[in-house]
């Protein structure tokens, strides 16, 4: 069973709807400051959702079956695509995923949905650092699914900066564990505005870490990553070029594999 809920800022209910595996539900109201969306379903469900009709399809798992969604507002929407959240009607919809769609390898990182802060829904992308604190630059732009990197700011060139720190790092948090077969690197590309880095490190959730090294280029750069069972994966310890531009950054994390439970 799946249900949509849209509460207003005083939590009193806009609107609501109930499916046994597909729920849709539209909306006529033109969104307001406080509003938001939950979804809930059984504890542990993986999902299929849409939250906006110019955002794309995402992937949820909910390990308390429920996800708890502030509609974006302000500057947090100029890292959606120009019309997000805005006019008087608006769709959301969820899905149960099928069991071929879960023994899939798939991009297990990819999450349109993802907000910033604190969230009870995965996967979750977080850093200890955001250039000026900016949506535009937060650490789950990364996992949004688009892989624009030829220039920087608004949607949809929207990627994860660093401020110029050394010490930057950015996490996945898968919210169980997942078998990672290899990664995804898609820099920002907005050269001679953006430096680049050569080299990082990958962490997991086992306290295992794996050098590597990047080059100067606006493809993915792939990473192998064995097979290995992880909850979590950070990205640290970056080494930036010595190009004069202080601006690395990266535009798409992808972690391709498998549920936990997948030999």
């Amino acid at each position: 069973m799946i249900r949509i809920l849209v509460l207003d800022q005083a939590n009193g209910q806009i609107a609501e709807t109930v499916h046994s595996d597909t729920a849709m539900l539209c909306v006529d109201k033109a969104w307001e400051e406080g509003d938001r969306i939950e979804i809930m379903s059984d504890p542990g469900s993986h999902l299929i959702v849409k939250m906006d009709v110019a955002l794309p399809e995402g992937e949820i798992y909910l390990p308390h079956g429920k996800m708890s969604w502030p509609i974006p507002q302000g500057e947090h929407r100029l890292a959606y695509a120009p019309g997000a959240f805005e006019g008087k009607r608006h769709i959301i919809t969820a899905r149960t995923m099928s069991g071929e769609e879960l023994s899939a390898v798939r991009d297990l990182a990819r999450n349109p949905a993802d907000l910033r802060g604190e969230t009870d829904f995965y996967p979750h992308c977080t850093a200890n650092v955001e250039t000026r604190n900016e949506s535009v630059f937060a650490a789950r732009n990364v996992i949004d699914g688009l892989r624009f990197n030829t220039s920087h700011g608004e949607w949809p060139y929207e990627s994860w900066g660093i401020g110029a720190r050394t010490d930057a790092w950015c996490k996945i948090d898968f919210g169980r564990e997942i078998v990672a077969r290899r990664m995804a690197l898609t820099l920002r590309a907005d050269f001679p505005h953006d430096a680049y880095w050569v080299a990082g490190h990958a962490v997991d959730s086992n306290g295992e870490e794996m050098a590597f090294s990047l080059e100067k280029t606006g493809e993915r750069q792939w990473i192998d990553l064995g097979g290995r069972r992880v909850r979590w994966l950070r990205l640290e310890r970056m080494v930036k070029s010595d190009d004069p531009s202080a601006f690395p950054s990266l535009r798409a994390w992808e972690v391709y594999g498998t549920e936990g439970q997948e030999d």
